[in-house]
């Protein structure tokens, strides 16, 4: 009962996430659930390393631009077409925040798309004041033919018309159309980080949630790593943003794919042409690719290519080098490349020239101050206080009862229960933080998993994925706030074209977990270490 009215904190946002975090921090040990000790041990797990050291390099990322030089590259490369427009910035939305966070990423897009967006209207806007003059001259001679034509009779009159109707013009978008695309653009950035926010461990915080506290309570299952997640998800990302970007092409856009994606040169307008110069100005902006920049790449994939060998599960991996098993996960990978980066010079080596704007020749690539500036400590207690609660929910023997009052439902198929529970949470995340709503539900969805003889992951993976499609509202999540706060769309646009967005990952994650999911997870049996754990959750 305790343990249930902490999730009260949590789910309610009456205080801040991070204060409701430490809440079991002082209510377990002073109702004699956990002791002060194994309260604190619950705070920091081998998943808040492993956010550490991809702080670090998502810090190095955005210290020397590299997100920046991706994000343009790939925009140059679809094009300024509206629909291929959308589609570039969805693509190296997806690309980055597969490696940073969700919030992270939308903030370091927005703006980029936003110049685009401001020079598109800026150009309608020259367009249709340029119109309108024409309009009035081509009226002016018809009247001259005429009796009497409306003079100008001083300067002052036609600065005070021309501002006039400039002030009109800026209050509005040229054409409905440029509307559309700015709602287009600006909402597809939000959903595309949400997508690729699901393909990594470390995408965002309610996969780090799940990996540990799945970790934890079933310590003898060897089957959540990087490689085996990334498996699993990366399809559901790549069929998610295909089908993300139809819906909203077909929402705000229309059918007319020939006209909004064709890259012939010669059908491209005036617009389109200066939106691409506003990009290449913006990339030359850039430079030549600089030496920490390369570093930064190559930390990037050397990191990427260590935790994919680390324990692929079909070959041996570079673990099995070492004599003692087990001791080395994700997370040494991280820690020990974030930690090269606070040592190796961001001037290349026997060079004149500093690539930085530091005179010290031995300044590193990254300093303490930009890790942290980009540091979430606040998710960081928020981790360790889902620990600490999935901790108290053990002990006392609420997840056992959870899971005893839900057995009525063992009548129901493996994907029925499934199902039930991604609508559920799915529903749920609209009005509560993401983690907030992962971390009450995975010890309920655990028990019933034990209780209903179902293998653990097949709910609980699901689960996962669908509680980050909080797409409907700003307060759904972080990007959503960032995306709105901007002006292009109001909360109507969002709840229509979320709706959507949420209907499609939710059957796209059901076909996962259902086809490639089954053998890639082993989901047609109760495995042992659930049973085990069962057992030991009954005594």
């Amino acid at each position: 009962k305790r343990c249930m009215n902490l999730s009260v904190y949590w789910v309610s946002e009456a205080v801040p996430l991070g204060a409701a975090a430490l809440v079991p921090a002082f209510l377990y040990p002073l109702f004699g659930v956990l002791k002060s000790s194994e309260v604190a041990a619950e705070y920091c797990k081998d998943t808040t390393l492993l956010l550490m050291g991809v702080i670090c390099l998502a810090a190095s990322i955005e210290k020397w631009n590299l997100h920046k030089r991706i994000a343009l590259r790939m925009v140059m490369i679809a094009g300024a077409k509206p629909g291929m427009l959308v589609l570039g910035f969805m693509c190296c939305t997806v690309f980055l925040s597969m490696w940073l966070s969700n919030t992270s990423t939308t903030a370091m897009v927005m703006p980029i798309a936003e110049a685009v967006l401001q020079q598109l209207i800026c150009t309608g806007l020259a367009d249709s004041h340029n119109d309108s003059e024409t309009a009035e001259a081509t009226e002016d001679e018809a009247g001259m033919s005429g009796s009497v034509s409306p003079m100008v009779s001083s300067q002052e009159d036609i600065t005070c018309i021309l501002l006039t109707k400039i002030q009109y013009l800026d209050s509005q978008y040229p054409t409905k159309r440029d509307h559309m695309i700015c709602k287009c653009l600006s909402l597809s950035i939000t959903y595309a980080a949400t997508i690729g926010g699901l393909i990594t461990i470390t995408g965002t915080s309610t996969n780090l949630i799940f990996a540990e506290q799945f970790n934890t309570r079933y310590p003898d299952a060897k089957t959540i790593n990087f490689g085996t997640w990334f498996i699993f998800s990366f399809p559901i990302a790549i069929i998610m943003l295909v089908l993300t970007w139809l819906w909203l092409h077909f929402l705000f856009l229309g059918c007319n794919f020939r006209e909004t994606c064709s890259l012939s040169k010669k059908r491209k307008t005036r617009r389109e042409m200066m939106s691409e110069k506003r990009i290449h100005e913006e990339y030359t902006k850039l430079g030549p690719i600089s030496y920490p920049e390369v570093v930064t790449g190559v930390f990037f994939i050397l990191m990427t290519l260590l935790w994919f060998t680390r324990e692929p599960g079909f070959v041996p991996g570079w673990t099995s080098l070492f004599e003692k098993k087990g001791y080395r996960t994700d997370a040494t990978v991280s820690v020990l490349l974030g930690f090269l980066l606070f040592l190796i010079p961001a001037r290349r080596p026997f060079s004149s020239s500093s690539s930085s704007n530091d005179d010290d020749p031995l300044a590193p690539m990254i300093n303490w101050k930009d890790f942290q500036r980009l540091m979430p400590w606040e998710i960081v207690i928020l981790v360790g206080g889902g620990y600490a609660l999935a901790a108290g929910c053990k002990v006392s023997g609420l997840s056992v009862w959870i899971g005893r009052q839900l057995e009525p439902m063992s009548g129901l198929p493996p994907w029925a229960v499934t199902l039930l529970a991604c609508l559920l949470v799915s529903a749920v995340t609209e009005f509560a933080s993401n983690p907030a709503t992962l971390t009450v539900f995975l010890p309920i969805l655990s028990a019933l998993s034990e209780t209903l003889q179902i293998n653990p992951l097949h709910t609980l993976i699901p689960s996962t994925m669908c509680v980050s499609f909080g797409v409907m509202l700003p307060v759904g999540n972080p990007p959503n706030a960032i995306v709105f706060s901007y002006g292009h769309v109001q909360i109507s646009d969002m709840v229509k074209a979320g709706f959507g967005v949420n209907l499609i990952g939710v059957a796209v994650v059901m076909l996962a977990i259902t086809t490639w999911g089954v053998p890639l997870f082993n989901l047609t049996e109760f495995p042992a270490w659930a049973v085990a754990r069962n057992v030991t959750g009954i005594l």
